[in-house]
């Protein structure tokens, strides 16, 4: 199973640190990394990862409405992320719990406390994260195998899935509506395509092509070239 994760560090005091202890981790993938714990939400509403890592602010004030946008957003996530902690010191630890974190670190991270606070994390995960998905054609119902999906592309008010077979299936939503619908290792990367990353075999930036494992080629666009370096962060663990 494969795991996402987001970092939000204000001041990339913990990032370099937590991206090396997931060397030792390939099953996890880096979702982003963000430097602003004020949005910390809309951050977690667009990627829906498995963990957050947020650094705890040292201002009263920042700490605080942290702590609440926390508890806030178990009102109406729909699935929570393991929300880790991230410290260079206890003082706000009891805090963080009490708001709804579910670990905490204190730097530094040695290996053996990461590993320990992982271990966790994937103790409380269920052990199946849902692995397929019902396409529906007028009255006709096919249940996709989510690993087999190679990319999605838009049609007008149609998506046509590429399979892994070969097969092309035709589903009545929009992209948008695969976008918001499906797990984090689907990302958009143009208007009319969204990829499944674990199918991508080379990146070209000169020529903003992204190919597949299939001898085929989709391109890709500036405006989501963020979730393009994503790709390529995951292919350089």
């Amino acid at each position: 199973m494969c795991f996402s994760y987001i970092i939000i560090d204000d001041d990339n005091r913990y990032t370099a640190e937590i991206q090396e202890n997931f060397n030792y981790f390939p099953n996890y993938i880096c979702a982003g990394i963000f430097n602003d714990s004020q949005t910390t939400l809309q951050h977690i509403i667009t990627i829906k990862p498995h963990l957050v890592f947020i650094e705890i602010p040292e201002n009263p004030d920042q700490n605080k409405a942290l702590f609440a946008s926390i508890s806030e957003s178990f009102q109406f996530l729909a699935t929570m992320p393991y929300f880790v902690a991230l410290s260079g010191t206890s003082a706000h630890t009891l805090a963080a719990i009490q708001s709804g974190f579910s670990d905490y670190l204190l730097q530094p991270f040695p290996l053996q406390e990461f590993g320990k606070m992982l271990f966790k994390f994937e103790k409380r995960t269920p052990d199946q994260l849902f692995s397929n998905i019902c396409i529906k054609s007028y009255s006709d119902y096919q249940f996709v195998d989510l690993k087999d999906i190679v990319y999605l592309k838009a049609d007008n008010n149609t998506t046509d899935i590429q399979m892994c077979n070969g097969k092309i299936v035709n589903a009545y939503k929009t992209l948008k509506h695969f976008e918001s619908s499906l797990p984090f290792f689907f990302l958009r990367i143009h208007k009319s395509y969204i990829v499944n990353i674990f199918h991508v075999s080379r990146i070209n930036f000169g020529k903003s092509k992204c190919f597949l494992n299939y001898n085929e080629t989709i391109p890709f666009s500036l405006h989501y070239k963020y979730n393009v370096e994503i790709i390529v962060n995951k292919m350089n663990l």
